[in-house]
């Protein structure tokens, strides 16, 4: 699959990686990365958790759907786009995903994530706190969202076992043939 001159999104939970795999995919390939988070916090002046905090869920998640929609400019050349956890919430933005741009889906476990969000000083002090706490409420979030996330995906990353360079080197290796290649075999691609 070409993705020449698409947008390349990354999507999954918080805490799957989509930032550190957005930068270095971006480097491997030559393209700008933007964390959707940070265009965000940019345009509101205010940290993610602020904006939680002063305008709900739903103001952010408005932020986050005109951010999305941005992407829609033809001017732009073709971007790594690390997106927010809950971006594909919305029918609208799984819609947009899904036309505008190739999609990856970095799925990681809920233990994975969890213990990513408690040592990231970034998510203590710019993500919003999860509401009821605690491993299950990841469990729970992970397994309401990952239908939708499989809706848009392109392409599925199991991360759990992988580094960030094994991600990228998966990813630019679906890119190229098109075929899945399991990292640590003899480089042949599989299905």
């Amino acid at each position: 699959m070409t993705v020449n001159n698409r947008h390349i999104f990354l999507v999954g939970y918080r805490g799957s990686g989509k930032t550190t795999v957005g930068r270095l995919l971006a480097q491997r390939m030559g393209r700008p990365f933007i964390d959707m988070d940070d265009l965000i916090e940019a345009e509101a002046g205010c940290t993610v958790k602020e904006i939680f905090q002063r305008e709900g869920e739903p103001g952010f998640r408005l932020r986050e759907s005109n951010v999305l929609h941005s992407f829609n400019n033809p001017a732009l050349q073709p971007t790594i786009i690390a997106t927010g956890g809950g971006v594909i919430l919305s029918p609208d933005n799984r819609k947009f995903l899904k036309s505008h741009g190739f999609v990856v889906w970095l799925k990681s476990d809920p233990q994975t994530c969890y213990e990513r969000m408690q040592t990231d000083a970034t998510t203590a002090e710019r993500r919003p706190n999860l509401t009821v706490g605690g491993l299950q409420e990841v469990e729970d979030l992970i397994r309401l969202r990952s239908p939708m996330y499989a809706e848009v995906a392109n392409l599925a990353v199991d991360t759990r076992k992988l580094s960030p360079e094994e991600i990228v080197d998966s990813i630019l290796e679906y890119l190229a043939t098109g075929l899945p290649v399991e990292p640590g075999t003899d480089g042949q691609a599989r299905r």
